[in-house]
Parts: C-alpha cells; sequence; structure tokens
C-alpha cells in the first residue's frame, strides 16, 4: 500500500521541518500540516483558541484589515502564498522558517499599562503574554509591508517579503524591529 503523502502549505513547504527556538512561544506559534491554510473562523466560539490557528492564516488575517483587502480571505493566501515563494527564492531555505524566525526577532517581551492611583496616571511595564507578543509581531510586519508598498510601485507580496526577511535577520530597516526596539525602550523607561 502507497504511503500517504503529507499535506504540505500550499502544496510546497513542509511545516514538521520548522524549529521554534523561543521557549516563550513555541506553545503559541503552530504550523499545521494542511494544503489551504483556511480555518473558516471556527475557533471564534471558544477562548484562547486562536493560538490553535497556523502561523500563515494569521498573517493573512492580518492582511485583511484594511480597505482593499477587507474581507478578502482568498486574496489575501494568494498574496501569502507569493510571500513565501518570494522568501523562499530570496533566502534560499525553508521560507516558513523564516517566517518564525522573523515572527521571533520581532515579537516584543515587554509593554506599559495604566495605572491610575490617587487620580494620577502611572506606566508601568508590564511581561507580554505569547499570544500577545505574536499579535504585536504579526501587526508590526504586516503594518510595515502596508506602508511599505503604498502609493510605491512594489507590490503588497514583495514588500511583505522585505519585511520578513528583514526581520528575521534581525535588521534595523525592518518595521517590526523598529517598533518592537521603541516599545521595549518605553517600557524599560517606566519601570
Amino acid at each position: 500500500m502507497p504511503e500517504p503523502t503529507k499535506s504540505l502549505i500550499f502544496g510546497k513547504w513542509d511545516p514538521s521541518s520548522v524549529t521554534i527556538s523561543d521557549p516563550g512561544l513555541k506553545n503559541a506559534i503552530t504550523l499545521r500540516q494542511m494544503f489551504f491554510p483556511h480555518t473558516s473562523g471556527r475557533h471564534e466560539s471558544e477562548r484562547l483558541k486562536k493560538m490553535e490557528v497556523d502561523l500563515v492564516e494569521r498573517i493573512a488575517n492580518r492582511l485583511m484589515r484594511t480597505k482593499r483587502y477587507t474581507g478578502k480571505k482568498a486574496g489575501s493566501l494568494k498574496i501569502m502564498a507569493n510571500v513565501l515563494e518570494i522568501v523562499s527564492l530570496r533566502s534560499g531555505e525553508n521560507p516558513l522558517q523564516v517566517l518564525v524566525r522573523a515572527v521571533e526577532n520581532s515579537a516584543p517581551r515587554e509593554d506599559t499599562t495604566r495605572v491610575s492611583y490617587g487620580g494620577i496616571v502611572y506606566f508601568h511595564a508590564v511581561d507580554m503574554a505569547p499570544s500577545r507578543r505574536i499579535d504585536q509581531a504579526l501587526k508590526n510586519l504586516t503594518e510595515g509591508a502596508r506602508t511599505a508598498s503604498f502609493h510605491k510601485s512594489k507590490t503588497i507580496d514583495e514588500c511583505l517579503a522585505d519585511e520578513i526577511i528583514l526581520a528575521a535577520n534581525n535588521d534595523a530597516k525592518s518595521y517590526a524591529i523598529a517598533r518592537r526596539a521603541e516599545q521595549e525602550r518605553h517600557a524599560m523607561a517606566s519601570r
């Protein structure tokens, strides 16, 4: 009997070979073997089910937050397929591993919260939960790509691929890395 084929993401990339080096994000980053990362919002009804959604789908969901792509899941998944292809060609390695490294490098560790005491508001540094760290990293990656492609000749696919590669290399030119450094600097000042 022939061995069943594994489901590769978009039919090309194997998520089983991806390693997550950040121990805080190991349980929060999900990469499943599925051909088309689309769960149809099954995570909405239960608390903390969002962490079980595939990382590629979560980025595609973040891409749908603007006027142009609002509600166009198929279009944002096509963008993600193109982005992974571009990252694979430019980096020469598994694009899912590059994506995970980019999320690990751009996820902030500290944030500030408002504390009101006697009518006076203080800002206090707090550690971030793993799910919020990933949410912030994905937000900054997609926001950086969106601003880089706005009224430019480069497409959102190319800009997101550039942003992911820069963040994976921990380059300060990356929007997500710059935002993480700024957020951690504010948190360190309010300790």
